[in-house]
């Protein structure tokens, strides 16, 4: 060791000791439910937990009345919620649009859907941004797609959305479905951003072999594997179902819901429908638990 005496070997020796003594431990991340996440190629990016507006087609959250409506809205604000979720079909677009007024517009993101059942598609949107009292939407779905054919049925108000999409009026594009026939369309769909897919750990109201809103235990390994696989097609994977359209009475279901959704089928989001401030409380609990 020429030109390197004990002396500067001790002194390096000590000073490597020490800095490894002293050098804090890298710690894991911890993931919470109002984390931002980005929903694949959309380049959209949300909260994990979104609130849900369609409880009943939003009969649950009309109920409120708009004052009770605008403080829950305030209190999810609060609490970290910047994703929320509605669709034409609910009660709640207006009322949505109205609660969500105090808040600058670039500070949430508003996801809703479309019915594609007739009409003029390009009016059909316009007047969605009127009744939800919106200049843009963050993301714009296909509602409630339900046999093998809707790609194809739906390619007008595919035209229509992109359209509004190129002057930045619509940020992203997706589908939510029903039933297995309309799932297995999604993988490998170039023109999906962003795939709405129902979820929880035993099935309920989850996709069969029609668009029934049934039990399907047994078709729960088909469904993960087809979000594994719209996930690694560059999609963002909202999920739904997930307090089993509200028949999970027992916390303890609510609880392997969530996690199931997260740790094993891996998806990105989900949204719940909420009509008081426990509920909102329990949910970001119960996603916590199931990130942790």
């Amino acid at each position: 060791m020429k030109g390197y005496s004990r002396r500067d070997f001790l002194k390096t020796g000590i000073a490597a000791g020490t800095a490894a003594t002293v050098a804090p431990p890298l710690l894991a991340q911890k993931l919470t439910a109002t984390d931002k996440v980005t929903l694949g190629k959309s380049g959209i990016q949300v909260t994990r937990l979104a609130f849900g507006t369609g409880s009943q087609n939003g009969h649950v959250q009309y109920s409120l009345g708009q004052k009770d409506f605008n403080k829950l809205v305030a209190y999810a604000y609060e609490r970290g919620i910047r994703f929320f979720e509605t669709a034409e079909a609910y009660m709640t677009p207006a009322m949505l649009g109205e609660a969500l007024k105090p808040y600058p517009r670039d500070s949430y993101v508003l996801m809703t859907k479309v019915t594609t059942n007739g009409g003029d598609p390009h009016q059909r949107l316009q007047d969605m941004l009127r009744v939800h009292k919106m200049q843009y939407f963050d993301i714009m779905l296909l509602h409630w797609q339900h046999d093998a054919g809707w790609v194809e049925e739906t390619k007008p108000w595919q035209e229509a959305i992109d359209n509004l999409h190129s002057k930045k009026t619509i940020l992203s594009r997706g589908a939510s479905v029903h039933g297995l026939p309309a799932l297995r369309q999604m993988p490998g769909n170039p023109w999906l951003q962003v795939a709405m897919i129902r979820m929880n750990h035993n099935g309920t109201r989850m996709d069969g072999p029609t668009y029934a809103d049934s039990d399907n235990p047994g078709t729960i390994p088909e469904v993960v594997q087809h979000v594994h696989q719209v996930k690694k097609d560059g999609m963002g994977v909202v999920s739904m179902k997930l307090v089993g359209d509200g028949v999970f009475t027992k916390h303890e279901d609510r609880v392997a819901a969530m996690r199931f959704a997260f740790q094993t089928a891996k998806i990105d989001c989900a949204t719940v429908g909420f009509k008081s401030n426990q509920e909102i409380d329990e949910a970001i609990d119960n996603m916590n638990l199931a990130l942790s």
